[in-house]
């Protein structure tokens, strides 16, 4: 068979577009499947959100940061693994290649010399094979078996050979170095990963030779069909090495075959270079992120203990001020806004509490002295009316003592109540019909509210009104208990200070995002330089026909108390008509709605 007619015979070897049905084909593919999530270990979101800080953020900038860092050499290294796999395989397609050419001119040499003529035709000398054989085999550095066309073997050309002059034999074809042993464990464990890539080409293990028959060889039996054949293996030590098959003829006529094999270990000499290489720059990049990693850990310590110090220092009470560091719009900053804003709301507590004392100790104070002064005279006078008088002096200033102790005890405990309670969605439009109802006789509550969405109820002599939206539901986030209690405060003020026959109005309206609710009287309205004052603690306007002392002062306060805590707002103004004369005074409060 001419060499025209072997060329395509090459197709059936190992190569990537070759194989043999001997057990050359590449092995199936490695594939890895993540399952889903089974129901019963639901418990992993709860896990993760612990981890990371709950559910609204897991992947922020100071993460990012560390995983960037961290991940350089690893980045690194895997490049390193996915380039060095196509490598080897194009390495050994060009090593094939040489090789195809190198065991072409051996079986032209072969056959030129030991392939003879005689009168029954062709035969192969088997000496002169066997002698060719050996003499190229020391010169070109590979093992070279004869098999004659009947698939038996000749010979060898290590036959006879002491192991020693063996391998002088094989490394006479390259110049080999030793790899190092990190290098070795370097691929060792690259070959782990890359077994886990789908796709991903594994050579064939040489299969055991049990006799001198051609069917056992790889490849001979495509040469003695007269096919050229190569093909890439692993030995039983893990080594490549190279086989290739080739016919021995003379014309059309086969004669036999050869099988050379030559050792791979100039194939992975130059995969060890690189690994070496890749080693370089791994132990480079690795030294790098060590450094990197010591500068991000001074860039996160440095300034987590500089907030620690600052407010280590606002504990021992040495003043001071929490850094700001929300220029770095990550947790650190994150954490340096949310202690600074807590530092601030302490010292405003505290204030707050250093100035509540103070009040505190100035409203005693004065029914205390007048108690003092009613005592101290009662020892003094001698009319019995003039003692019984005194005597209502002395209960009148217990009165105010226990009322304000009382008030001052409900104020005190409100923060606290305000923040441990949850807050939740509140239908405004029945809680103040439920407030309004209160006011009600039971014979009233029976009666269906007017078409227009006017309840009206009679307080003695003043008449309350509350104006809503008809069929419309208002609804908000807080206590509904805390806004009731504002709602009853504004209402009992209004009635107070509204004239014999007057008239509370009541409005419950819808601004956009904003609930509008006021209250307003017809009373004598609010000195215009005490509109603001009146929300201050223990300060008192009431009317004229109350008695001094009869209320604390705390119950505007602790109106505005509550609906701050609720994000709200809450103002006084005065009604006035179109001549500027102040008709009575409204109280404004405004909520977000939902």
């Amino acid at each position: 068979m001419s060499e025209k007619n072997s060329k395509p015979s090459i197709q059936t070897s190992t190569r990537s577009k070759r194989s043999t049905a001997l057990g050359t084909a590449i092995k199936k593919n490695r594939w890895f499947r993540l399952s889903a999530r089974p129901p019963e270990i639901a418990e992993i979101d709860s896990l993760l959100n612990l981890y990371w800080g709950g559910p609204e953020r897991r992947i922020t900038g100071l993460t990012l940061r560390i995983i960037g860092v961290n991940a350089i050499a690893l980045v690194i290294l895997l490049m390193g693994i996915l380039y060095l796999g196509q490598y080897q395989k194009s390495l050994i397609e060009a090593r094939l290649d040489t090789f195809e050419t190198e065991v072409r001119l051996i079986s032209a040499a072969i056959s030129e010399d030991a392939i003879e003529e005689s009168s029954f035709g062709t035969f192969l000398n088997h000496d002169k094979a066997l002698g060719m054989a050996k003499r190229l085999s020391q010169s070109a550095g590979k093992q070279i078996r004869i098999f004659d066309a009947d698939g038996q073997q000749l010979g060898d050309s290590f036959e006879g050979l002491s192991p020693e002059e063996i391998r002088y034999i094989e490394k006479s074809n390259y110049r080999g170095h030793q790899i190092p042993e990190s290098i070795k464990v370097l691929k060792n464990m690259a070959g782990f990963i890359i077994g886990l890539l789908p796709d991903r080409r594994v050579l064939p293990y040489y299969p055991e030779i049990k006799s001198d028959k051609a069917t056992d060889y790889p490849n001979v039996p495509d040469a003695l069909n007269g096919q050229v054949s190569l093909s890439a293996w692993y030995d039983s030590r893990d080594k490549i090495f190279l086989s290739a098959a080739t016919p021995l003829h003379q014309g059309n006529t086969l004669s036999g075959a050869i099988l050379i094999t030559r050792t791979g270990q100039d194939i992975e000499d130059d995969i060890g270079g690189v690994w070496l290489d890749i080693l370089r720059i791994f132990a480079a990049t690795l030294i790098i992120t060590i450094l990197l990693s010591i500068y991000l850990s001074g860039v996160i310590a440095r300034p987590l203990k500089k907030l620690a110090s600052a407010a280590e220092d606002v504990r021992r009470g040495k003043g001071g001020e929490i850094p700001d560091l929300s220029h770095r719009h990550d947790e650190i900053g994150e954490l340096s806004i949310v202690l600074r804003d807590m530092t601030s709301a302490l010292w405003e507590r505290m204030d707050s509490i250093e100035n509540f004392a103070a009040d505190v100790a100035h409203e005693l104070k004065n029914p205390l002295t007048s108690l003092r002064s009613a005592i101290e005279t009662a020892f003094i006078v001698k009319s019995q009316t003039d003692r019984e008088r005194l005597q209502k002096v002395i209960l009148h200033d217990l009165d105010r003592v226990n009322r304000l102790i009382s008030d001052i005890s409900k104020a005190s405990r409100l923060d606290a109540e305000l923040s441990r309670e949850a807050f939740e969605t509140i239908d405004l439009t029945a809680a103040l019909s439920g407030l309004f109802d209160a006011y009600k006789t039971p014979l009233e509550r029976s009666k269906e509210r007017n078409i227009s969405g006017v309840d009206i109820v009679k307080i003695d002599e003043t008449e309350l009104r509350l104006s809503m939206l008809k069929d419309t539901t208002i609804q908000v986030w807080g206590l509904e208990t805390r806004l009731i209690q504002v709602f009853e405060n504004l209402i009992s003020n209004a009635v107070s200070f509204s004239p014999e026959g007057g008239v509370v109005q009541i409005n419950v309206s819808l601004q956009g995002p904003l609930v509008r609710i006021t209250v307003e009287d017809q009373g004598p309205g609010i000195p215009e330089n005490r509109l603001d004052t009146i929300f201050e603690r223990f300060y008192s306007e009431r009317p004229q026909h109350e008695d001094y002392g009869h209320h604390s002062g705390l119950g505007l306060s602790i109106c505005r108390q509550i609906i701050s805590a609720h994000q709200g707002r809450i103002f006084a103004e005065n009604i006035k008509d179109a001549t500027g004369n102040v008709k009575g005074a409204r109280f404004v409060v405004i909520l977000n709605s939902l």
